[in-house]
């Protein structure tokens, strides 16, 4: 099982299973939520994530039209997790705020459309210019 959590320590969580995948996001909004060039998520379904402490939430409609439920600490603001409407009972867990460093490689890169320029694209990682392949 692993474990992280946010920041200051209030928000907490375990995962009771292995990530169904990882997977770097080039989305704006998660470039954005995250400062990044990419966000590491950490695919799992949302049954199998146990939090603990408050979680301040904030939706917004995705590059794919569906909506995101973000989920931060409200105390010191590290973002947590994302659930996302077009993938029902899927949610997708920051890898950086795991406790111990994330040993699974990611399986591929999505939204790569709207990757920085000076970003080259990870020698050997499936793209997709939008989101995931279905299934």
């Amino acid at each position: 099982m692993s474990e992280g959590g946010c920041l200051c320590g209030q928000l907490r969580y375990s995962l009771k299973r292995s990530p169904l995948a990882v997977v770097l996001c080039h989305c704006r909004d998660c470039q954005k939520q995250s400062g990044s060039a990419f966000s590491v998520n950490i695919i799992i379904p949302e049954a199998d994530v146990e939090i603990t402490g408050h979680a301040s939430l904030f939706t917004v409609k995705g590059e794919s039209g569906g909506t995101v439920e973000r989920r931060f600490c409200a105390h010191c603001g590290s973002p947590i997790l994302s659930v996302l409407g077009n993938s029902p009972g899927i949610v997708a867990i920051k890898a950086g705020t795991l406790d111990a460093p994330l040993t699974q490689k990611p399986r591929m890169q999505i939204w790569t459309r709207s990757a920085q320029g000076w970003l080259e694209h990870l020698s050997g990682l499936p793209a997709f210019e939008t989101g995931p392949p279905a299934g």
